[in-house]
């Protein structure tokens, strides 16, 4: 627990350097643009295909009618634009995740290693394309979760839970993977993740849950349909700056965890003993025997 909040507190320092803001700015730019420009161009069509599929599909259309009966005429625009919502943010935090692994997370490593671990080997345990293999592999089991999930949502208070606790999954794997990708051999990097597979889960739940306040945030502004293509950037920003923040609590945890690993490992080490003296030689018998 102690280096689960010394890495909490470091990481959130750390968030505030210049270089650490000017490293998030590419993945804010690319993702940001992306959303963005999805939400300018395809916004209303969007909308009138989720809006059109409700109406098509008799019980849930007779359903809306009857509460639009009791909450108002508004209520089934807002239904339509929490759907839309919860169908295309799932791909706004894996595209913010995956951009942040790819290029932040190394260069906050180096970052990290060279203030605080300037002395520590960089074994190299895992190539990039090992990296990118791991997170695609994850990524996809995460969407599958998210889709195999989505009647849970349905019941009240669900959807504040089981969403964050699958990106929290994600957001572990991802992290860790890339943290100790290059410092880390794959004999550390295993034992790693084997003893400190509950507090790393615990890591990735904790920036689950905050990367799911950002999509409130949506949700709540874009009910008002006016607002909506703008709060798809500011959104992004936040998303960004949580899993920057995680970038930065798994490097601090998991660099320290691996100086601890190597400094056990070598005081460890027996260091030979010398061989005992040999046993003084017996006295030779008198055998003058008496005169």
């Amino acid at each position: 627990m102690k280096l689960l909040l010394d890495s909490f507190w470091r990481a959130l320092a750390y968030l505030l350097m210049p270089r650490v803001i000017g490293l998030s700015l590419l993945p804010l730019l690319i993702a940001g643009s992306l959303t963005l420009g999805w939400a300018w161009f395809f916004w209303d069509d969007s909308y009138a295909a989720v809006r059109q599929a409700l109406e098509n599909w008799g019980l849930v259309d007779a359903g809306l009618k009857w509460v639009e009966g009791m909450m108002g005429a508004n209520f089934r625009a807002m239904i339509v634009v929490l759907i839309l919502i919860a169908l295309v943010a799932p791909l706004v935090i894996v595209a913010s995740l995956l951009l942040v692994a790819v290029l932040m997370t190394p260069a906050i490593v180096s970052l990290v290693a060279e203030r605080r671990f300037p002395s520590l080997e960089r074994k190299r345990g895992a190539a990039f394309w090992q990296s990118t293999l791991w997170s695609i592999g994850a990524t996809l089991l995460a969407l599958l979760a998210i889709f195999a999930t989505l009647p849970l949502w349905l019941i009240p208070g669900a959807v504040l839970i089981v969403p964050p606790l699958i990106w929290g999954w994600l957001t572990a794997r991802v992290m860790s993977f890339d943290v100790l990708a290059d410092h880390a051999s794959r004999e550390e990097r295993r034992a790693l993740l084997a003893e400190h597979r509950f507090q790393l889960l615990l890591l990735g739940v904790v920036t689950g849950f905050l990367g799911a306040a950002p999509t409130l945030i949506w949700a709540v502004s874009a009910l008002a349909l006016v607002l909506a293509p703008l709060m798809v950037a500011a959104t992004v920003w936040l998303y960004t700056l949580v899993f920057a923040f995680s970038a930065l609590w798994f490097a601090h945890y998991l660099l320290a965890a691996l100086a601890d690993l190597r400094a056990t490992a070598s005081a460890a080490v027996v260091t030979p003993t010398p061989d005992p003296p040999a046993p003084a030689p017996e006295p030779m018998p008198d055998l003058r025997g008496p005169l």
